[in-house]
């Protein structure tokens, strides 16, 4: 028996009751996904800029305590993660924090642990990034910056990071396009993102097609906008750096 195409479904109300079509769930999945990859990059690259500084600073201390953090981070599988900030942190969070975060509503609890998540599993990334584009500039900007009667922390924010911001462009838009597509496995914790509404339409109207080729569109929109953003900032940090070394 042959497929039947039916791309009304999506303007169909869905089979739950509610006041909403199956286009409806989509778009909110869509949302979802959105502000889930958006709060989760934040938090990376707070995180993950903070520890790859760290990484580059001098002291056997300081590595050590970034490399044991980025290892942590990166050598969990994500699955695993998701399932640790959803069921075991609020377990071993102290005293009202963590009773608060146990008596959020499934949804919302699910929401803050994937941000949680996804955050700090791609800001170890980030650290590796940062680290790499920070050590692949000549060691003597440092000792420069430092030689003009700077301090460290000035050092780097004035001499260091913009040197090397244009060569981080690339890969941290990379990670950004990670942590959008990471973002579905919340749906593992009943994170109702583009993938886990997708697959909601399909359980409901057996049009798997219509269903995927959908979430294929929002995945596709999504990462197109980045990298277009990304290349656009990439040229920018490009020409600023060329026009202010003549």
């Amino acid at each position: 028996m042959g497929y039947r195409w039916d791309w009304a479904i999506f303007l169909q109300p869905v089979g739950t009751g509610e006041p909403s079509t199956y286009l409806g769930w989509i778009v909110s999945g869509l949302e979802a996904t959105v502000g889930i990859s958006l709060a989760g990059w934040i938090i990376a690259l707070a995180v993950g800029v903070s520890m790859g500084i760290v990484r580059t600073l001098p002291g056997k201390a300081l590595y050590w305590y970034s490399a044991s953090y980025v290892a942590l981070f990166r050598n969990i599988p994500l699955i695993v993660q998701f399932f640790l900030w959803f069921w075991v942190v609020p377990e071993l969070l102290p005293g009202q924090l963590g009773s608060a975060i146990k008596h959020l509503p499934p949804t919302e609890a699910g929401v803050l642990a994937s941000v949680v998540c996804l955050g700090l599993f791609t800001s170890a990334r980030v650290c590796e990034q940062v680290r790499s584009g920070l050590q692949a500039l000549p060691a003597g900007q440092r000792a420069a910056g430092l030689s003009l009667g700077l301090d460290l922390f000035q050092t780097y924010r004035y001499v260091l990071l913009p040197v090397a911001a244009r060569n981080l462009v690339p890969p941290l838009t990379s990670e950004f396009l990670n942590i959008i597509k990471n973002s579905s496995v919340a749906s593992t914790i009943g994170v109702l993102e583009l993938s886990a509404q997708a697959q909601r339409m399909v359980d409901y109207t057996s049009q798997a097609y219509e269903s995927f080729i959908a979430i294929i569109a929002g995945y596709a929109l999504m990462t197109g906008l980045v990298m277009i953003v990304a290349r656009r900032i990439e040229k920018s940090v490009r020409l600023a750096t060329s026009s202010g070394g003549r």
